[in-house]
């Protein structure tokens, strides 16, 4: 089983990173950030841009990359996206679990290890959508 996995995280990686730019956080949420890794956010906001981004869309920390927040709104309202995934967008995203980085997201979406959240996390979620 261990081959397999590995050979299963190979061809993840193989196939995310050169079109995705793919971190391998093992969480991942290209389908509802218009196909653009937040994680490759010199913040990894998993949420949204920070407070910082630069009047022409680029990064405060990077001014020489556009903020991959701006790319991901771009990307939700341009590229022929599932309506379902674009209704994604806004969905308030839990923290990362750093355990997982390097791991397969596939390998932890169908075991739902992605899911697993902090403490109180749920109620959180509940009293901000009952608002």
């Amino acid at each position: 089983m261990p081959k397999l996995l590995n050979l299963l995280l190979t061809v993840e990686h193989g196939m995310k990173k050169p079109v995705w730019d793919c971190t391998m956080c093992g969480q991942c949420v290209l389908h509802s950030t218009g196909m653009t890794c937040p994680m490759t956010c010199p913040k990894t906001l998993r949420n949204g841009p920070c407070g910082g981004v630069r009047e022409d869309g680029h990064c405060e920390v990077k001014p020489e990359m556009r903020c991959v927040w701006v790319k991901a709104y771009d990307r939700k309202v341009s590229l022929p996206l599932p309506t379902v995934w674009k209704e994604h967008y806004n969905d308030l995203r839990p923290p990362v679990d750093m355990q997982l980085k390097g791991t397969s997201s596939w390998v932890n979406l169908i075991t739902k290890r992605d899911q697993q959240t902090p403490a109180g996390w749920a109620k959180r979620q509940e009293e901000t959508h009952s608002h």
